[in-house]
C-alpha cells in the first residue's frame, strides 16, 4: 500500500528542489528583465497620456486616454527630464506632444503643427495664412485670433504677425482656437522639445477636468465611477487612431 502511494506521488521539479536562495535569485533576475523591458518601452517606444484640458476640442476631449509613439522622435529615461531627440520630424497639421519651451519641467503639451520651419505665418480674417495662402482647417473650434497683449510668459517677447518660423522650429496651435495656450503666446516649438505623436485613443471618460490634473484620488474616483456607470465611457471614441 505504501509503495502504491509512493508511485502516485509526482516527483518534484528541479526548481522546487533548488535551495530557497537560488529560487529567490532567479525570481529577482526575472523581475529585473521585466522592469528593464518596461523602462525601455516607456522611454523609447510609447507612453500613455491623458488629455486634461479642452485646448484640442473637438479633436481630443478632456478625459481621452492616448497611446503616444516616441519612435523616431525621442528617447529618454522614464520619470526624468533626460531625453535625446531622434531623427523624425513632424509634418504640417500633425498632432505632436512636446515639452513646453517656456517651462521644460511642466506637463507636456499636445497641439497641432501649423507652421513649418521657414514658413511665414499670419493670422487674419479669423483664420491662419501660410506664405500668403489661407490654410484649410476643418478641425478647428472657434475663430483664430492673435494672443491678447501682455500674455507672453516672462522672458518671452510677444508674437507679432506675420511671423517667420525659425529653422528647426514649429508653430503649433490647439484646435480649440479660443481656448488654447500655444505658439501665439510664446513662439515656436523647438524640434528638440518634441517627444512624440499620438497613435490612438484607448480609453475616454466623461469626467470632471479635476480628475486629470494630477490629483490621484480624483483620478481613481473617476475610474471607479466608470465601473459603476459604464455610460461615462465614450465608447465610440475607443480605438480611434490618428
Amino acid at each position: 500500500m505504501r509503495a502504491d502511494r509512493n508511485a502516485l506521488e509526482k516527483p518534484q521539479s528541479p526548481e522546487a528542489q533548488a535551495p530557497l536562495g537560488t529560487r529567490a535569485k532567479k525570481e529577482a533576475i526575472a523581475w529585473f528583465w521585466i522592469v528593464l523591458a518596461f523602462l525601455l518601452i516607456n522611454g523609447a517606444v510609447g507612453q500613455a497620456r491623458v488629455i486634461p484640458s479642452g485646448s484640442m476640442e473637438n479633436t481630443l476631449l478632456i478625459g481621452d486616454h492616448l497611446i503616444m509613439s516616441r519612435v523616431g522622435y525621442d528617447a529618454g529615461i522614464p520619470f526624468t527630464n533626460i531625453h535625446v531627440p531622434l531623427w523624425r520630424r513632424p509634418h504640417r497639421q500633425q498632432i505632436i506632444i512636446f515639452k513646453p519651451p517656456y517651462d521644460p519641467d511642466a506637463t507636456d503639451l499636445i497641439k497641432r503643427v501649423v507652421g513649418m520651419p521657414g514658413d511665414i505665418v499670419d493670422i487674419r480674417q479669423g483664420a491662419v495664412w501660410i506664405n500668403g495662402q489661407r490654410l484649410p482647417e476643418n478641425y478647428t473650434l472657434g475663430l483664430t485670433r492673435p494672443a491678447p497683449p501682455g500674455q507672453a510668459p516672462r522672458g518671452y517677447a510677444e508674437v507679432k504677425f506675420p511671423y517667420r518660423v525659425p529653422e528647426n522650429c514649429y508653430f503649433a496651435m490647439g484646435d480649440n482656437r479660443e481656448n488654447s495656450y500655444d505658439s501665439r503666446f510664446w513662439g515656436c516649438v523647438p524640434r528638440n522639445d518634441i517627444v512624440g505623436t499620438p497613435l490612438a485613443i484607448y480609453m475616454s471618460l466623461n469626467a470632471a477636468p479635476e480628475a486629470w490634473n494630477g490629483d490621484v484620488l480624483n483620478r481613481f474616483e473617476a475610474y471607479g465611477r466608470a465601473l459603476i456607470h459604464p455610460d461615462q465611457v465614450r465608447w465610440k471614441r475607443l480605438f480611434e487612431t490618428f
